[in-house]
């Protein structure tokens, strides 16, 4: 049982290498994957080392199942690797230009990148449609206010990360673009009905659904006209009804991080563990406070002893996540650093970047 529930969960870790008792925890929990923040973060070569470090835990562990090495690039502002990286720019400027040659090249380059160190699942692209100008919270991480726009250009983004060897995740299902509440900070309500979300903000996630997204990540917003009781990332509605039933998606489905305010102002730390695999997510996230996966583990083992839900139902999600695994993680180890090295804040990706952001691109230089 214990190996089931630790798959389901993607953890932080406390600095640029592990602890013992990190590395302790990650084997004998059966942990699914780590999320990489900046504190984590110092140099292509300790980044390269940590997921060396990190991976190389599978070979302790019960199946030996590689394990997720997750991290928020998305190019502007959320950018947790810093130069000599490249200096991505934030998706709106995807947008300002409007050519999905340029788009692919800007995700399957970052994912190179990516991919060169050991990371091998980005929670990237946004693809919410900012319909509110006052909404900071995403701001310039969308790519459009228009709903075509952001279409258009999520199947493009999806590509390049998946020729790049890089899992991606489409997020915050089913959009963030209206909202004034940073989830952060408290839990956005919204007015929005169904209708509504078909017409703007369900419409690039469907069309990341064709494009076989490797995930979707569920938003800590509630929308009380649609389930008055659960915010979107613990409501079975949004989940299994409309991502897995209606929308038809087969792919994982990863929660924003469960220790954000949104939820923790307004559920317990172990209803919120329960209810987020209850809902349907196949990965729950918890990328900062180093009591909550511990928390969160007891108590979704306590909840299948008292039948909350049954083993099947788990071993249901832990088969989609190790077979995921499986399928596209074939080399997890990091390559040589030498080797690495050279796909790190290399000319062409500068020359994309820079292009990018004043809106002018020379296509001869573009990989891909």
């Amino acid at each position: 049982m214990n190996k089931l529930v630790g798959q389901h969960m993607i953890i932080g870790i406390s600095g640029k290498t592990l602890t013992a008792d990190e590395k302790d925890f990650i084997v004998d929990a059966n942990i699914g994957g780590v999320i990489l923040m900046g504190r984590n973060v110092e140099s292509p070569e300790q980044v390269h080392q940590l997921c060396t470090e990190i991976q190389a835990l599978r070979h302790k562990m019960i199946e030996k199942t590689p394990l997720f090495i997750a991290i928020d690039m998305e190019g502007g502002r959320v950018a947790r690797l810093k130069a000599p990286f490249t200096i991505w720019p934030p998706l709106k400027k995807i947008g300002d230009l409007d050519n999905s040659t340029a788009t692919f090249s800007f995700s399957y380059q970052m994912g190179q990148e990516l991919s060169a160190v050991g990371i091998n699942l980005d929670f990237a692209p946004c693809l919410d449609v900012l319909t509110n100008t006052k909404n900071t919270a995403i701001g310039d991480r969308a790519i459009s206010s228009k709903v075509e726009m952001v279409d258009k250009h999520a199947s493009a983004l999806i590509r390049g990360f998946i020729k790049a060897g890089v899992f991606c995740c489409a997020k915050h299902f089913p959009g963030h673009g209206n909202t004034i509440i940073d989830s952060h900070d408290d839990l956005p309500i919204e007015d929005a009905d169904e209708a509504r979300l078909e017409k703007v903000e369900y419409v690039p996630f469907k069309k990341a659904f064709k494009s076989r997204v490797d995930m979707v990540m569920t938003s800590h917003l509630k929308f009380p006209k649609i389930d008055k009781d659960w915010p979107v990332s613990l409501s079975p509605f949004f989940v299994q009804q409309k991502i897995r039933t209606d929308f038809r998606y087969r792919g994982l489905i990863v929660t924003d991080d469960l220790d954000m305010k949104a939820l923790t102002k307004n559920f317990d730390k172990e209803t919120i563990a329960v209810q987020a695999l209850k809902a349907g997510n196949d990965l729950l996230l918890y990328c900062n406070d180093p009591e909550s996966p511990q928390i969160a583990h007891d108590a979704i083992l306590s909840a299948l002893a008292q039948g909350a839900f049954s083993k099947e139902y788990l071993q249901e999600s832990y088969l989609r996540i190790t077979g995921a695994k499986k399928e596209r993680m074939t080399h997890p180890d990091p390559m040589p650093f030498d080797e690495a090295k050279k796909y790190i804040g290399t000319e062409q990706n500068k020359a994309l970047a820079e292009g990018l952001l004043l809106g002018k691109i020379e296509f001869d230089k573009l990989t891909g």
